[in-house]
């Protein structure tokens, strides 16, 4: 733990900035060059996938507490496969190669993400431990949650979070963050108020980020601002996150109020939170690119946080693409805009060495595969759509598509959306907008070759929760009226609603086969 500090305590320091930056700056100029050169530019749209999941208690022997459903430490034998290690020690993430963006490339991307959550799913079994697609786990670990998300060791001046994962990456970045704040980090919205001594409440949550390789760099703006409008209604048909763990409720008067003023997507205010403390909010939606190269001056504009210098973990000669951009990569990492684009990935298909793709960051994991695939086909297939028809949906101004991103947040389905309609009006009409969102990712798919039969199989279970009127986010309010209805306190109903909801994630192949039609 003393070589950790010893880096961030480096990393904070004054010189290193100026190092860091010099280096950024260099590297940016550099990748400007290469874009305008069409370095980056592919003959392919390929997709990709970043999802995170969480660890509970499968049995009553467990060693995290015991209770079934409560949060668990992930076993190392976990990391023996696919998965790698995120924020919180009951965190991991999965991801897939990218794929060409095809019917084969599409079931290629559920086949990899199936199988690494299955060899995951085995590994923790063996240690009395389940995976859970979820964004945002509500039973508390056996010490309770402000006490886990709490608990700290102190290094000399360096703090590190008790659950957090001992990598140098994020035990700088937090230990910034609590110089911004001294010391106090605070997470409020309905219901509870708490400061935290570290930013490990951000692991509360967890998400899928699909990526979309752009063919042209200078194609690539048309695409990235047509996505910044999508935001808001993908968000309301993914909600999943309304609820924090019942023990972190510190200011409820009525349960059924709470339930009916909580965001469907809790999980935005939580992310915000815990790192937005520069002087320019960090996390945020993102504004307009007129030119691809944009994109590498928002990172080098970025305000910084815990820079690193490549030396620090791995002295070898720059070899790589990757290592020669070391520094601008590692500021892009905390470029946490909800939409942003990753500058020089490996390419997918025939064309030159070099890709850009956007990277696709507000979607909650979902209930099954099915459904994380389902969202990844949307969310390709709906962008490439909109620019393959030559939609005018990027006439709607920029404060319309936040202002509809921050809405979805708060009311999920029945969110206050605006789009611009395929004949050019402006409507926030949700059948409208709904209607156009499946027509154009449909159009999008089929553009891309896939087959019909494919296309209905991804976007129909998605679909069907616009045709209910129910998204996990409902679903998850309405288990927990229907709790308190019965007699159950708060705390009750939640536990109840998520140990039904983690049954069902574990036996039905997608969300919409749980759910009655409400509307």
């Amino acid at each position: 733990m003393s070589d950790i500090a010893d880096i961030v305590e480096r990393s904070l320091a004054a010189e290193t900035e100026a190092t860091f930056t010099e280096r950024v700056d260099e590297q940016a100029a550099r990748l400007r060059k290469a874009i305008a050169a069409g370095e980056m530019d592919n003959d392919e749209f390929a997709v990709g996938l970043e999802m995170e999941v969480y660890a509970v208690a499968q049995s009553a022997d467990a060693a995290d507490g015991g209770e079934v459903g409560r949060l668990a430490t992930l076993p190392a034998g976990v990391f023996e496969s696919a998965a790698n290690k995120e924020l919180g020690v009951h965190n991991a993430e999965l991801n897939t190669d990218p794929n060409v963006l095809d019917g084969e490339g599409l079931a290629r991307q559920a086949e990899s993400i199936g199988e690494q959550f299955d060899d995951g799913q085995a590994a923790a079994a063996d240690h009395g431990a389940a995976l859970v697609l979820d964004a945002m786990w509500t039973i508390p670990p056996a010490e309770g949650s402000l006490d886990y998300l709490d608990a700290v060791d102190w290094h000399d001046d360096v703090t590190v979070a008790q659950n957090m994962r001992p990598a140098p990456r994020y035990v700088a970045i937090d230990n910034h963050a609590r110089r911004l704040t001294d010391g106090e980090i605070s997470l409020e919205v309905p219901g509870a108020d708490h400061t935290f001594q570290t930013i490990l409440f951000e692991s509360l949550a967890t998400s899928i980020q699909p990526h979309l390789q752009i063919p042209t760099a200078e194609s690539f703006p048309e695409y990235y601002n047509a996505a910044i409008r999508t935001l808001g209604p993908v968000l309301a048909l993914s909600a999943n996150s309304p609820f924090l763990p019942a023990d972190c409720y510190n200011a409820v008067s009525d349960p059924q109020t709470l339930v009916d003023e909580t965001s469907h997507e809790l999980r935005i205010a939580v992310f915000e939170q815990s790192v937005n403390h520069t002087e320019e909010k960090k996390v945020r939606v993102p504004r307009d690119i007129s030119d691809a190269a944009d994109v590498v001056d928002r990172v080098v504009a970025d305000d910084l946080y815990a820079p690193f210098l490549r030396e620090w973990v791995d002295d070898g000669d720059r070899e790589t693409f990757h290592d020669d951009n070391w520094e601008f990569d590692h500021k892009r990492g905390t470029y946490w805009r909800w939409l942003r684009c990753v500058v020089g990935g490996d390419p997918v298909g025939t064309g030159d060495e070099r890709s850009l793709r956007i990277e696709y960051r507000p979607i909650p994991t979902q209930p099954t595969i099915r459904d994380v695939v389902g969202m990844q086909a949307l969310t390709a297939g709906l962008i490439r759509g909109l620019v393959a028809a030559d939609h005018p949906l990027t006439e709607l101004s920029w404060d319309d598509a936040e202002q509809s991103f921050y809405s979805a947040v708060e009311d999920g389905l029945d969110a206050d959306l605006a789009w611009v309609s395929s004949d050019g009006d402006r409507t926030t009409d949700s059948d409208t907008i709904f209607g156009e969102v499946f027509e154009f990712a449909q159009r999008g798919l089929r553009e891309s070759g896939v087959p019909e039969e494919d296309i209905d199989h991804y976007l129909g279970p998605i679909e069907a929760r616009w045709d209910n009127g129910e998204t996990p986010s409902v679903w998850k309010k309405a288990r927990v009226r229907e709790g308190l209805d019965q007699g159950l306190s708060l705390e009750a109903a939640i536990t109840e609603m998520q140990r039904e909801y983690i049954d069902r994630s574990q036996r039905q192949p997608s969300f919409a086969e749980w759910t009655e039609n409400r509307r």
